[in-house]
């Protein structure tokens, strides 16, 4: 059998095709499913263990080495042909071009509203640019709630009645007036906020938003919902925990946090040894705020919530300054070349 494949190696480093027609048929004559190689491997099955171990490494020698030589002489003959016609083909590519990727806040917000649809929640979309009852007076801030003033809000100057949304829940509103329970949407947007630029806030960010409404809807429905997004997005091993807290337009509510990833909750720099990490804010609709939008708030009850999609970017990449987001660094984008 060693003569065979010395009889074998020799036909390969002495083969000289002048088209690739000849390649071919060397191929398939050598390599094919009926060629002298594969015949080779069958008679190999038939030795014993001593001469497989000994004849292994010089068949497969032999298989590398006309693999080799075929793609060699197949590159020389194309070259070859392209010199011969002296001409450019202009519609191959002249440089390879720089594929782009998603933004880390696209990333991170199309997985939450992806969690959160399969919930049943539809996404709405609303305008940037609001006026006051959409984004407070409906929402029950009372007029002299400090969110109103200008060093929070972004007014526009000739019409103080008309501003930046401060926040998603503005789509919430227009939901609630255009359709009737029961109602189940997710709320994301680029929301405006009056607030000095440095590592952990920023002017502009990014929110979503969730309301769900319908009847006998408990604050149990709220906790489940909150925990199996917390479990999607963070791992299954998340755990999380709600604080109280104070929105107008909720009544309860609460702050939730989630177990640190980073160090499954024993403490460090990131949860500041605590364990938890805040993630966002949630609650009963008050009752004023289904009236005011023209849903009987003796019939239904709804729960709502809304989280900063930087502050959910920062925990899941390990991201500290929130700067970087908006300032298009491509060192920094392409690092998320890889996530989708």
């Amino acid at each position: 059998m060693q003569n065979k494949i010395n009889d074998l190696l020799k036909k390969v480093g002495e083969f000289s095709p002048a088209t690739m027609a000849e390649i071919e048929d060397f191929r398939i004559k050598i390599l094919g499913k009926k060629g002298e190689l594969t015949a080779l491997f069958e008679e190999f099955k038939t030795l014993s263990g001593e001469q497989k171990k000994e004849l292994g490494k010089s068949i497969n020698e032999l298989k590398n080495k006309a693999l080799n030589k075929i793609n060699e002489l197949k590159e020389m003959l194309d070259k070859g042909s392209d010199d011969a016609c002296g001409e450019i083909d202009m519609s191959r590519p002249a440089t390879e071009s720089a594929i782009g990727t998603r933004h880390p806040i696209s990333l991170v917000k199309n997985e939450i509203v992806g969690i959160f649809s399969r919930l049943g929640f539809t996404t709405a979309e609303g305008p940037e640019v609001e006026d006051d009852w959409h984004v407070f007076s409906a929402l029950n801030f009372p007029p002299e709630h400090p969110a109103r003033d200008m060093q929070d809000t972004f007014f526009i100057e000739r019409n103080p009645d008309i501003l930046l949304r401060t926040h998603t829940s503005s789509i919430q509103v227009r939901v609630m007036q255009n359709s009737r329970p029961p109602i189940r949407v997710v709320c994301p947007g680029r929301v405006f906020r009056n607030e000095a630029i440095s590592y952990r806030a920023h002017c502009i960010f990014h929110q979503v938003e969730g309301l769900y409404i319908d009847e006998k809807v408990s604050f149990t429905d709220l906790k489940q919902t909150i925990l199996y997004f917390a479990k999607e997005m963070f791992g299954e091993e998340t755990a999380i925990r709600m604080r109280p807290s104070y929105f107008p337009f909720t009544e309860p509510s609460a702050e939730v946090d989630v177990s640190c990833n980073l160090c499954g909750g024993k403490g460090c720099n990131v949860c500041k040894g605590t364990g938890w990490l805040e993630i966002m804010g949630c609650g009963m609709v008050d009752p004023n705020v289904l009236e005011a939008c023209g849903i009987d708030s003796k019939k239904y009850s709804g729960f709502a919530f809304g989280m900063g999609v930087e502050r959910i970017a920062m925990l899941k990449y390990g991201v500290k300054d929130l700067r970087l987001y908006f300032e298009n660094d491509i060192r920094f984008l392409k690092q998320f070349e890889a996530i989708y």
